[in-house]
């Protein structure tokens, strides 16, 4: 079973690969095309949430190489993988679309601010956004080795998870590039389908969700 699970996680990772792909070159026609390309503005949710979520994913595919480093487990080697390339090319599309558009990849305005989010406590020691790791974490996982590190992986990763599909969710409500819709739609179906995988092989390893 835990097979099927990981075998479709990696055709999954695959096909989202090629989907970003096109979406790479869609995003152009979304927002007029040509010489006169109506882009969002530098604080709408559109270039908002390709800010924050580049930001997010990048410390997801973070993660997924430490413990890539961390165990021999094939099988939280293969989703840390999956998770690692899907995020890195869908961080490179955000970044991409922003630079398309002509906004800047930072803001001065605090995370989150495009969903009404941006006055919310901070939890500090480099965790800028909801479900993200403290560098403390990090700097433990990078420690652990063996199922100590598969555990807290795929703990820190389900609350990484958690708080990127409430990113994504936000987009899909507020966003206005219907390309970028689309991808955080598709970002909070395969990431909720990865959350149930992950709570299978925590309780495979005796533990569970941190919350």
């Amino acid at each position: 079973m835990r097979r099927r699970h990981v075998g479709w996680l990696t055709g999954a990772a695959a096909a989202a690969l090629v989907a970003a792909g096109a979406a790479t070159y869609a995003v152009a026609e979304d927002t007029g095309g040509g010489p006169a390309v109506r882009t969002p503005a530098a604080e709408s949710a559109d270039a908002g949430f390709a800010r924050d979520m580049a930001v997010h994913h990048q410390q997801a595919v973070e993660m997924s190489y430490i413990v890539r480093d961390r165990t021999q487990n094939a099988e939280v080697r293969r989703l840390a993988y999956d998770i690692a390339q899907t995020q890195a090319n869908q961080r490179g599309m955000l970044l991409g679309w922003l630079d398309l558009w002509g906004l800047p990849k930072v803001s001065a305005k605090p995370p989150m601010s495009w969903m009404g989010m941006g006055d919310m406590p901070e939890r500090g020691d480099g965790s800028l956004m909801p479900g993200m790791a403290t560098d403390t974490e990090l700097k433990k996982l990078q420690t652990l080795s063996g199922k100590q590190a598969e555990v807290l992986y795929l703990q820190l990763m389900t609350d990484h998870h958690k708080g990127g599909i409430h990113m994504a969710e936000g987009c899909v409500a507020r966003c206005t590039v219907g390309v970028e819709k689309r991808l955080a739609q598709g970002m909070v179906d395969a990431q909720q389908s990865e959350l149930q995988v992950m709570a299978q092989m925590l309780k495979e390893r005796g533990s569970a969700p941190r919350s």
